[in-house]
């Protein structure tokens, strides 16, 4: 237990402009969500919460994988390569996360092959060129 703990541990130890990178991530995700409901008719300002409810399990997941994958370590943020492996194998596993609780009763919409697929790669499209010009502005 105790190497579980230090092991989590090391990886909320965060670099020092981790919270703005953060908020930039999070919002990069908003966007994909935002646009997504566009496609399909739905108004963000006419149904916000809808819009929410549709962002929320990415948001989630987006959490639990960026902690466990170190997406906010001083590594992932100097280093382009490691910015790129670690932000997508966070988004990837986040995504299936998303997806997972969207097919649960807690969240509307589905676990469906083809928005899964379209979730891991536009949110790589969003996130990694994103994390790796943070990596190297910060050289």
């Amino acid at each position: 237990m105790s190497n579980a703990v230090s092991s989590l541990r090391s990886r909320l130890v965060l670099a020092p402009a981790a919270a703005a990178v953060a908020f930039v991530d999070i919002a990069l995700i908003g966007v994909f969500v935002v646009v997504g409901e566009l496609n399909h008719g739905v108004s963000p300002v006419g149904q916000p919460l809808r819009v929410l409810d549709t962002f929320a399990p990415f948001l989630l997941g987006w959490i639990v994988a960026s902690v466990l994958a170190g997406a906010y370590r001083p590594r992932a943020l100097s280093s382009s390569k490691a910015a790129a492996g670690v932000v997508g194998v966070a988004w990837i596993s986040a995504a299936l996360l998303g997806q997972l609780l969207r097919g649960t009763a807690l969240f509307h919409g589905d676990l469906t092959l083809a928005f899964t697929i379209v979730s891991v790669g536009v949110g790589l499209a969003l996130l990694v060129p994103w994390r790796v010009f943070v990596a190297l502005r910060g050289r």
